[in-house]
């Protein structure tokens, strides 16, 4: 074997056998993983053909997403998501409902880094087949997602998963994107930490629908409620949301299994709510509209750098920039006018 290569990434990109986009279509509307996993396995591929079969793919299989609630959460490391998410989806199951869980891994797609790491936490949820784990990697890809997270969401609502759960890398100033994505924006925290309140920032606060504190058990239980009444003075101090909701701060143990009859009771408040004033249907037009607007861009970027005369100057104009022969702005105005010159 080619020392480097490594075995676990060849096991992930491997080319699936050939199906034609109809037996893909078929399989998926059927609620079969094994064509459900491909087909998000050509999505994440960088090669152009299977692009461009993935793209056939959604699209045909568009008419039979969107029949799903998607629940965005994040929360700081150690947080516990992994064990959150399994007991939360297991509570999901057992009130009749099919769990997709898309978990973003935070290492690069090279290294392989945590993609295991989801799967060994959340056991209940890997062994039913009423739920479905896909962990992909971010790849460099900004606000806690991984680069095709919307078109895998669509994908596994056509494969009739009613509850679609996203859990990103974790907050930081870049994890805000994931509200873009969802119905609903939960966040976690663990209380007993250090200045919690402090330590978030602004604008994801203004996003969150639901924040909930784990590890609700123990000596962290009287650190936990002052949290909590912290928050829920905080929240009050921000603009009512486009919703009408006002945030929620809840708790909960997953040792002692506390707390999640409420987190499922406030969920489904909150999406009662949604559905009667009409926010639900508004906020996904506007979420179809920013996706058409962000894949624009994507494009865009993906056939400048893949442009044979960029190729072909681009290291030269960097090695300019290095010896301060030319401004990062100046350099970028060039390359940017060379590419739109070979198309006038």
């Amino acid at each position: 074997m080619d020392k480097n290569i490594n075995p676990r990434i060849n096991k992930i990109v491997s080319k699936p056998p050939e199906y034609s986009v109809e037996q893909y279509v078929e399989g998926i509307i059927k609620g079969d993983r094994n064509f459900l996993s491909r087909a998000i396995s050509l999505l994440e591929s960088s090669r152009e053909i299977d692009k461009k079969m993935a793209e056939e793919i959604v699209r045909k299989c568009l008419p039979y997403s969107g029949k799903s609630e998607r629940i965005g959460i994040t929360g700081v490391p150690g947080v516990g998501k992994s064990t959150f998410i399994n007991i939360f989806g297991r509570k999901l199951i057992e009130d009749g409902h099919k769990v997709a869980i898309l978990a973003v891994d935070p290492s690069s797609s090279l290294s392989g880094g945590s993609i295991l790491g989801d799967k060994t936490r959340m056991t209940f949820l890997s062994g039913n087949d009423k739920a479905f784990i896909r962990p992909s990697p971010s790849a460099g890809t900004l606000g806690g997602v991984a680069a095709k997270t919307r078109e895998t969401m669509l994908l596994c609502e056509a494969a009739g998963f009613d509850k679609i759960i996203i859990e990103t890398v974790g907050v930081g100033q870049s994890e805000t994107s994931i509200a873009s994505m969802v119905d609903v924006f939960v966040m976690l925290l663990v209380a007993g930490t250090g200045d919690e309140l402090q330590g978030i920032k602004r604008g994801i606060m203004e996003l969150v629908d639901i924040l909930i504190f784990t590890k609700d058990d123990s000596d962290n239980q009287v650190r936990t409620k002052i949290s909590k009444s912290q928050f829920e003075t905080a929240l009050m101090m921000f603009p009512p949301k486009p919703s009408q909701w006002y945030p929620k701060v809840l708790s909960v143990s997953s040792i002692e299994e506390k707390g999640f009859e409420q987190v499922l009771k406030t969920l489904k408040e909150y999406f009662e709510l949604i559905y009667k004033n009409s926010f639900f249907e508004k906020n996904r037009d506007f979420q179809l509209v920013q996706w058409f607007n962000e894949q624009i861009e994507n494009s865009i970027k993906h056939r400048f750098y893949n442009d044979s005369n960029i190729k072909n100057n681009i290291e030269e104009i960097k090695n300019n920039i290095l010896q301060h022969k030319i401004s990062p702005i100046s350099a970028a105005n060039s390359l940017i006018e060379l590419f739109f010159k070979n198309r006038e």
